[in-house]
């Protein structure tokens, strides 16, 4: 199964966060398919940057987005995503 999901960076207490489409069994920081975008908690306000367009690629080909992940996309300005409408039935 292929999730969206965060990928740590950063210096230790400095954390950054990549936004990646990877192979659910992969490592949390291992080889990610593909880089979406980031998020960066220590400012304020949060960086988000995610290229939507490449995210609902993934999302209609079956990519799971994590539940932080469909956090960020929604304050991202991306509409729901389909797979949780799909969860709730």
């Amino acid at each position: 199964m292929v999730k969206i999901r965060l990928k740590r960076m950063g210096a230790k207490k400095a954390p950054f966060y990549r936004i990646v489409v990877a192979d659910s069994r992969a490592p949390r920081d291992g080889a990610a398919i593909e880089e979406l975008g980031y998020y960066d908690p220590t400012k304020e306000p949060s960086l988000i940057k995610i290229d939507l367009e490449s995210a609902r690629k993934w999302i209609s080909n079956g990519a799971q987005p994590t539940e932080k992940v469909r956090a960020l996309l929604a304050k991202a300005g991306a509409a729901a995503p389909a797979a949780s409408t799909a969860e709730a039935e």
